[in-house]
């Protein structure tokens, strides 16, 4: 269906949508000096049985997926030194054991942005605590296994967006039609469900990240990292906001590949559902990228904490950049604008 709509716009059928608003199309191709397109043999039929729509969708949101995953690890950093966790973790011996790539690739991303931190030397010798919370400790296993689940989703969908995807196939060689099934969305369908798992676990680790650096019995900070617990809230109902953006995560994730209902007499028994997976993923995605925002807040709070110890040369940019857009919270504030400044920051990389 998504599909029809898009075709019949191109041949003057049904509404358009135009800078000036939505019209019915014949009206939108004249206010623009075109013509409807006449198609050719066939042409109809490729233009609407494949599966252009869904892959569309999904690979709109790996790319997205992937800055995302970027600006999860800096947070992610930033967190761990504002609740002085140690680095130790990412250490490269303890991933080349395990021998995935991403997880090698994490930890050493992670061990490059915590180089040089003062705020971590000042915790080396004499810290009581043997481990840290897996949020932190094990960022490279799952991080890391996200970054390989959309290295994989990628690969199929740059192999969908390069193949043929109709039905009937046409051989003009030897004359020949073969009925096959290249519409059926499956491959696509995987590669969305992937994504959609990647996208909720780097949301849900942070938000546990968050979580870690509000409550004081874990990070050693204030309570929800206000210098003034008690009178003010601080970063609790943010934290709640992040809870509440990764369990609606949570249930988008639902695998929708697994789902079919049969159409068209039962000839079409078996469906795919890749439309339905591809399509929530920019709103997955959008969630995610929220929660990863309130934890660049969170974790350039709590490093505020450390002054003057700095952090590295690399998380201190961000810290100086998010400090550029949002002050330090001392008393409670109408905090959505906030939020709001550090999302553009995380959506456009600059985090």
């Amino acid at each position: 269906a998504p599909l029809s709509h898009v075709t019949a716009g191109m041949i003057g059928v049904g509404e358009c949508c135009t800078p000036h608003g939505r019209f019915p199309a014949k009206v939108a191709f004249v206010s623009h000096g075109l013509e409807p397109v006449t198609l050719g043999a066939k042409e109809g039929l490729a233009l609407l049985n494949g599966t252009q729509f869904s892959t569309a969708y999904a690979l709109a949101a790996l790319f997205e997926a992937e800055v995302l995953y970027q600006s999860a690890l800096v947070a992610g950093a930033l967190s761990t030194d504002a609740a002085k966790g140690s680095d130790a973790p990412f250490d490269p011996r303890i991933h080349l054991l395990r021998k995935h790539r991403g997880q090698i690739e994490t930890a050493d991303a992670l061990r490059n942005l915590m180089a040089g931190s003062a705020i971590r030397e000042s915790h080396r010798v004499g810290d009581e605590r043997v481990q840290d919370p897996y949020c932190l400790r094990c960022q490279p296993q799952v991080m890391g296994a996200a970054i390989d689940v959309l290295r994989k989703a990628a690969d199929t969908l740059e192999t969908e967006a390069n193949g043929v995807t109709d039905n009937p196939l046409i051989f003009a060689e030897d004359d020949t039609a073969l009925s096959g099934g290249n519409f059926h969305a499956e491959p696509v369908a995987f590669a969305a469900d992937m994504i959609a798992l990647a996208v909720c676990e780097i949301g849900s680790l942070s938000e546990r990240r968050i979580a870690m650096l509000v409550d004081p019995a874990l990070s050693g900070m204030p309570a929800f990292l206000t210098p003034k617990p008690g009178l003010n809230s601080g970063f609790m109902i943010p934290q709640v906001t992040a809870a509440a953006l990764v369990s609606e995560n949570k249930q988008k994730a639902y695998p929708a590949s697994v789902d079919s209902i049969p159409t068209s007499a039962n000839q079409e028994d078996h469906v795919s559902m890749a439309a339905h997976g591809a399509r929530r993923l920019i709103g997955m995605v959008e969630n995610a990228t929220a929660v990863i925002g309130i934890e660049l807040l969170a974790a350039a709070q709590g490093c505020d904490f450390h002054q003057p110890l700095a952090s590295s040369a690399a998380l201190e940019a961000v810290r100086k950049l998010v400090r550029a857009e949002v002050p330090h919270l001392d008393n409670d504030r109408h905090f959505h604008p906030d939020m709001e400044k550090a999302i553009a920051m995380v959506r456009s990389g600059a985090a």
